[in-house]
């Protein structure tokens, strides 16, 4: 399935390229609307895409005789690398990337990767909705031929495992966790005592099957969409990450929009945005429930600070290594200052 996967998304690609190369962009219903292409690596039934389906309805709405916009789930064009590719050429012109990915271009996104950078839900979303924070990282890639539009909601990752309860550090002790491909992440793990494993997401169900790793670390959805559920019968809030997906868009075709045009576009990726955040909920709401009755999973509740003070080194590190984005830091502090006590 993934190689059939891989030689799907290589057809669609080079068909997407030729078209561009032989100025080809406009619909294939006989008119010269301009496609518009977005593509991500999730579900038709995910926040994400119902979000996307509801821009691309919008956009439809207000400029349908010049734009057909065409939303790509489940990596039909590639990975999210590929994808990112993708629309620094301009042979798409969205798509939504990891944090991960994107620090690669810019490392003031690094500081999502801290963890244990928020207090608490309600100051993390307070942070995503100030453009005067947001802005300096959403157009900090520019110079790499794209730049974010609009955050979307991942939830908190938090640690999942198959028969071990984690409810202090202590319990991460010998413990094979997969994380994400990033060495914050490899050295948090360090610093809580177990053993980082990184890997690919899409590898992560195998890995559990076999006994290759003993857990892992993600949002709710991960043990029902993707099946951990099955295998992981604990899952352990201890809220080590908060960390956003980001729709990108081609630096050139936003830059080339009239400028009315433009506004009815940045109006559509707020719509992205309020979308996909009351969808999490839901989603976030249904998944727990079904894992709880249907999967008999276990949630736990620890006590965060011992974590929290596990991984304060990491939090010096990197801010030493990378000081432009103190600033950035000081005023996440703010909000975790003013949402200490929201509940």
């Amino acid at each position: 399935m993934k190689r059939f996967k891989k030689v799907i998304a290589a057809v669609l690609t080079a068909v997407i390229a030729a078209s561009l190369l032989a100025g080809c962009g406009g619909s294939g219903d006989g008119t010269d609307k301009r496609i518009v292409r977005i593509g991500h690596n999730q579900s038709s039934t995910h926040p994400t895409h119902i979000a996307l389906t509801a821009f691309e309805e919008y956009i439809e709405e207000n400029l349908g005789d010049k734009y057909d916009v065409e939303v790509y789930p489940s990596e039909l064009l590639g990975s999210q690398t590929d994808m990112v590719q993708l629309t620094q050429t301009g042979a798409i012109d969205f798509c939504v990337a990891s944090n991960a990915i994107l620090e690669t271009f810019s490392k003031n996104y690094e500081i999502f990767n801290l963890p244990y950078l928020f207090v608490n839900a309600e100051a993390y979303h307070a942070v995503m909705d100030d453009t005067s924070i947001t802005d300096q990282l959403f157009k900090s890639t520019e110079k790499a031929g794209f730049e974010a539009v609009t955050w979307l909601d991942a939830g908190t990752r938090n640690f999942y495992t198959v028969d071990t309860p984690i409810e202090s550090p202590a319990d991460l002790k010998g413990l094979k966790i997969r994380v994400q491909q990033s060495p914050t992440n490899v050295e948090m793990m360090r610093l809580l005592g177990g053993s980082a494993n990184p890997m690919g997401f899409g590898d992560v169900y195998t890995a559990l099957q076999s006994n290759i790793i003993d857990g892992a670390e993600n949002n709710e959805l991960a043990l029902t969409d993707n099946g951990h559920g099955d295998i992981c019968k604990y899952y352990s809030y201890d809220m080590h990450q908060m960390v956003p997906d980001i729709l990108i868009g081609n630096y050139e075709f936003l830059n080339e929009l009239p400028e009315d045009e433009r506004a009815i576009f940045e109006e559509g990726f707020k719509i992205i945005n309020t979308v996909e955040r009351e969808e999490w909920t839901k989603a976030v709401d249904a998944a727990k429930e079904r894992a709880e009755n249907e999967m008999g999973v276990t949630f736990l509740y620890p006590d965060q600070e011992p974590f929290v003070e596990a991984c304060q080194p990491l939090h010096e590190t990197v801010l030493a290594n990378n000081p432009d984005i103190k600033p950035i830091y000081d005023a996440i502090q703010e909000y975790n200052a003013k949402y200490a006590d929201a509940e």
